[in-house]
């Protein structure tokens, strides 16, 4: 299990880390963030964890403004040393409100209650999502118009779909572009996700023509595809935590 610490006081954040090793040697803490601010970058800018562990009241504010400038889908355990912020801890997504010093037996108790919740409903996702795509078909190939020809172009030669004054292009592998008669959204739905990724407004990208991935800011990224050159392939900042997921598949 991947979690992530969000506490400002050093002790008791360490505390935190020797009582999660000792109740189960499997957890591995992959970050200890100290604010609010630094919350937000780190989580904009990558994959989110299993459980987030998270103090109240940090440094430069109060750790609820950190939902109210992302969408946090992760459970998250709260400890504070105060109770009067419980009601509006179980508003988001909360498993467990521990009052501080958090003792083992709680912290257990609380990990208990996680496992409870969330393998059983992540067995249930998974097995939803399997017959899902069982079900569904996607697109092997576009029919594409040249002159007064047409020629059908296999998925799998598509290096990326993309949006340029107002209309929708395909871009092949060897570098030709063809006009499409759908929308960007449409084609989204149409090709397998596993293979393509939209990595903001105007792109979708086929992932076996990524040939780099740079660092663009620090919540955001740079793609550079086979056999073309645009500006415009930055993955978004919403976008880029669920891209290295997909990348990591």
């Amino acid at each position: 299990m991947k979690v992530v610490i969000v506490e400002d006081e050093r002790l008791a954040a360490e505390k935190l880390q020797r009582l999660l090793k000792q109740v189960d040697s499997g957890i591995e803490v992959l970050k200890v963030l100290e604010s609010v601010e630094e919350s937000v970058n780190w989580f904009s800018a990558n994959v989110s964890p299993n459980l987030v562990f998270m103090d109240i009241q940090l440094d430069d504010g109060i750790s609820f403004e950190i939902f109210d400038t992302l969408k946090i889908e992760v459970p998250v355990i709260f400890t504070t040393a105060f109770d009067e912020y419980a009601i509006r801890a179980f508003k988001v997504n909360s498993v467990d409100y521990l009052l501080k010093p958090v003792e083992k037996a709680a912290l257990e108790n609380s990990l208990r209650k996680y496992r409870n919740i969330y393998t059983a409903k992540q067995t249930e996702i998974n097995i939803s999502k399997v017959f899902e795509h069982m079900a569904k078909t996607y697109k092997s190939r576009f029919l594409v118009k040249i002159g007064t020809h047409f020629q059908s172009v296999p998925v799998e030669n598509i290096s990326c779909f993309f949006v340029e004054e107002r209309s929708t292009f395909l871009k092949t592998k060897t570098g030709k572009n063809y006009d499409l008669d759908y929308s960007l959204d449409q084609i989204q739905k149409l090709v397998a996700p596993e293979l393509f990724f939209r990595i903001n407004r105007n792109f979708l990208v086929n992932i076996n023509s990524i040939s780099e991935i740079l660092s663009y800011s620090t919540s955001r990224l740079k793609l550079k595809l086979h056999n073309f050159s645009s500006e415009g392939l930055i993955v978004s900042r919403d976008k880029a935590g669920e891209f290295k997921l997909w990348m990591d598949r």
